[in-house]
């Protein structure tokens, strides 16, 4: 599974999150949970006060493809979208990346090329 966001532990369970100005966390869960209300098919909410949250972290997903590093940012079928972590255009440029915007280069890599696919906690 690919993970780009925030999560939360909240009574022992991580949930996906998002903090919220108003000094609250959202809290998101797939399965019907007790105090969860349902958004749509197999996706729940419960807000809750940032006080009540055990812990707070922003998760990625992180690899190598081509000998250089990226963040994973999204998946179809046998193919990842990644986005260059180097800092350097001529790189980005050598691998043939497509330019998104300015230092940001991307590109689809096919799955089975792409190694050392970890989660890293920010």
């Amino acid at each position: 599974m690919i993970r780009d966001g925030y999560v939360a532990r909240w009574l022992g369970r991580e949930f996906e999150a998002v903090p919220g100005a108003d000094g609250d966390v959202r809290l998101y869960t797939p399965d019907p949970t007790d105090g969860f209300e349902e958004l749509r098919p197999g996706r729940y909410r419960r807000v809750v006060p940032a006080s009540e949250i055990e812990d707070l972290r922003y998760v990625r997903t992180v690899c190598t493809w081509r000998g250089e590093p990226f963040i994973v940012v999204g998946e179809h079928e046998t193919w990842l979208r990644v986005e260059y972590a180097g800092g350097r255009a001529p790189v980005a440029e050598r691998l043939g990346l497509d330019r998104v915007d300015h230092g940001v280069w991307q590109a689809w890599a096919p799955r089975n090329e792409v190694l050392d696919v970890r989660e890293e906690l920010i």
